[in-house]
């Protein structure tokens, strides 16, 4: 196990209801005037919005609204919010929301007390100081609401790129397992896809010894496996909502990746297709991470066979164990069908003919990826290119 330090600050506040304590919240950590920041109709339509703009007005908090994000938000928006809170004199920010509010938020706080262009972070520059940000989280999936990511989309070439660091970690989140009963189906699953992903971005490493985060990863894994299936049968089962909610929390605030490298490759692959198609980054991931299992698997084949016989159920087969690893693989694509998701291309939207541009958007050139597996742009066009036609 490496050397690690671990910084999770920020408040969860979970259950149902919880909504309604927005306001003694955001007191609680210095808030006094509030951009409230969210995506499309259904939060106005639902009454979630009123319901926390009410919150805020017993508290005596003040607020200004900025809705309209969409899924892979766009750096369009991030600036008109800047250039809102800037003239509003905004000192906190509150997302209403998924991931992709959140990280829309994330990055207006960041872009607020910058002198520069919010996109430098985007490009490489650590952040080291933002507005804080709170969440009222509607949708699990992103982890947004625990961790100090965000991505945006540049509309300038479709860009798609992330920013990190601890000043973004929400100073408190709201997750009310209620507020995602009404999601559809696929978005269900999109989430729930999102989230595995997550754990296995951080469950494929070259760290030896790692057996505690290990068996957390592993533990979140069939905690999907089991609770997925039960909210696409039924929308309104509140406990699995809540075991789901709460593992996409967990899966992302990296407690279960201390100590241990990491991969994220398959996260920027896939970001090339959702900043092309406008996919959903569930169904992306969905169609990429088996993908890219497949083509790596051969660097610890062990690796692959362990989380095989201890998630998927697979026997071991010791004296091959390759095929016990290609099994696991295999079980993987099938959950994924049997919760609506695409495996390939074609499910997906994505042309075979544009793999040119998705890999030279990736923009290595002739250097190479970091992660469980070094990659060149020859080896991510490989990946595209078994992801055309994979199939269960």
């Amino acid at each position: 196990m490496q050397n690690f330090n671990f910084y999770s600050p920020t408040e969860f506040v979970f259950g149902k209801d919880r909504e309604n304590e927005c306001g003694t919240y955001v007191k609680k950590y210095g808030g006094s005037k509030v951009l409230i920041h969210f995506g499309s109709s259904s939060a106005k339509k639902s009454g979630l919005l009123d319901r926390v703009k009410t919150s805020l007005q017993n508290a005596n908090i003040s607020f200004v609204e900025l809705g309209g994000v969409q899924p892979n938000p766009h750096d369009s928006l991030v600036y008109k919010g800047i250039e809102i809170c800037r003239a509003e004199g905004v000192d906190f920010i509150l997302a209403v929301g998924g991931g992709s509010v959140i990280d829309s938020a994330k990055a207006i706080a960041m872009g607020v007390v910058y002198d520069g262009d919010f996109w430098d972070f985007y490009s490489g520059k650590s952040p080291q100081k933002a507005l804080p940000v709170a969440t009222v989280l509607t949708i699990a999936a992103a982890g947004s609401e625990g961790s100090g990511d965000s991505v945006i989309t540049k509309e300038d070439g479709m860009l798609k790129r992330g920013a990190g660091g601890d000043c973004l970690r929400p100073k408190f989140s709201i997750l009310n397992p209620q507020l995602t009963c009404t999601l559809p189906a696929y978005q269900t699953a999109c989430g729930a896809t999102d989230i595995m992903a997550h754990i296995f971005e951080r469950y494929f490493t070259n760290t030896t010894e790692v057996e505690v985060t290990d068996r957390l990863c592993e533990a979140l894994l069939l905690t999907m496996i089991k609770e997925t299936p039960r909210v696409i049968a039924d929308p309104n089962n509140y406990d699995a909502r809540a075991n789901i909610m709460w593992a996409g929390m967990v899966a992302h605030n990296n407690i279960v990746g201390v100590g241990r490298e990491q991969d994220w490759n398959s996260h920027g692959i896939e970001h090339e297709l959702s900043a092309l198609y406008d996919c959903a980054h569930g169904a992306g991931l969905a169609v990429i991470m088996p993908s890219w299992m497949e083509y790596v698997m051969n660097h610890n084949v062990m690796r692959f066979a362990q989380v095989a016989t201890r998630v998927w159920g697979c026997q071991m087969n010791f004296a091959n164990p390759e095929v016990t690893a290609k099994e696991g693989i295999n079980c993987f694509r099938k959950f994924l069908v049997s919760i609506g998701m695409p495996i390939n291309f074609d499910q997906l939207g994505a042309k075979e003919s544009d793999i040119p541009k998705l890999v030279a958007t990736f923009g290595i050139g002739d250097g190479e990826t970091g992660g469980f597996v070094h990659l060149k742009a020859k080896d991510i066009e490989n990946i595209y290119r078994i992801a055309v036609t994979a199939s269960v």
